[in-house]
């Protein structure tokens, strides 16, 4: 785990009560400093959990790419993450 954002409110039409909180995590491939970095989107309760760099944790991650006005986006969404013991 290298860096986590504040959580913030945002509107969303998939949950009761059309509000959600959202939260960016930055993890990096185990390996070492120069392995792969990644940002992927915490939602709801998983963007509650404060996470702090140089954690381990194991995460499931869901991948989907969108097009919008004739560009493509990447989109990583963290489903599932559990802290692992140094």
């Amino acid at each position: 785990m290298v860096a986590q954002t504040e959580p913030i409110m945002v509107q969303s039409q998939k949950v009761e009560g059309g509000i959600l909180r959202k939260s960016t995590l930055v993890l990096q491939e185990p390996g070492g400093k120069y392995e792969n970095v990644f940002a992927c989107t915490l939602l709801g309760t998983l963007a509650t959990t404060k996470y702090y760099p140089g954690e381990i944790v194991h995460a499931s991650l869901s991948f989907n790419a969108s097009e919008y006005n004739g560009v493509w986006y990447q989109d990583v969404l963290a489903t599932d993450i559990i802290k692992l013991n140094k």
